[in-house]
């Protein structure tokens, strides 16, 4: 959205596509930026100076030393929705586990001799679980696991991903 008209309309183009450019790489992990609006309330050009090139080199720059870093970006992660049935001797192990991995306990119900527990789980810490449930359960225990949200990470997580990125990018 533009407000005024200090720049000229053939220049918006130019600075849309640097705005779209700049979003495609945060500068926090290399990830693209998501749920943004940028609004241009005003500009200057100069018959001689002005270019498209110019122009989106200008919302390249804007984009990151302005919008992105007074905008605090946060890192998103999946969160799964994850059901488990096991035997009931077993919940406070599994349960225990599962706070372990982070996980948010939202359900916790009976069927026979099987406890069923819902939970939230960040993707990231289900990895290697199945082999874990049986190794808890004796091979008793299964679970099922679908896509929910996405979430922030915590902020020592986040530092984490930001000094693994910045790590990476100083080897280049």
């Amino acid at each position: 959205m533009i407000i005024g008209q200090a720049i000229p309309s053939n220049f918006i183009p130019a600075i849309e596509k640097g705005f779209k450019e700049a979003c495609n790489s945060g500068s926090l992990i290399g990830h693209p930026v998501e749920n943004i609006r940028i609004t241009l309330t005003d500009g200057a050009s100069h018959q001689v100076d002005s270019s498209e090139l110019a122009f989106k080199l200008a919302a390249i720059y804007a984009f990151r030393q302005v919008c992105y870093t007074a905008a605090k970006p946060v890192i998103l992660e999946p969160v799964m929705k994850v059901e488990l049935k096991f035997p009931t001797e077993f919940q406070g192990t599994v349960t225990g586990d599962i706070n372990k991995r982070k996980g948010i306990i939202v359900g916790n119900d009976q069927e026979g001799d099987d406890t069923v527990v819902v939970c939230h789980v960040p993707l990231n810490n289900m990895f290697g679980y199945s082999t874990a449930l049986r190794s808890m359960t004796q091979g008793k225990g299964e679970f099922t696991m679908e896509y929910m949200e996405h979430n922030t990470v915590s902020q020592d997580v986040q530092m984490q991903l930001v000094n693994a990125h910045k790590a990476t990018k100083s080897a280049d």
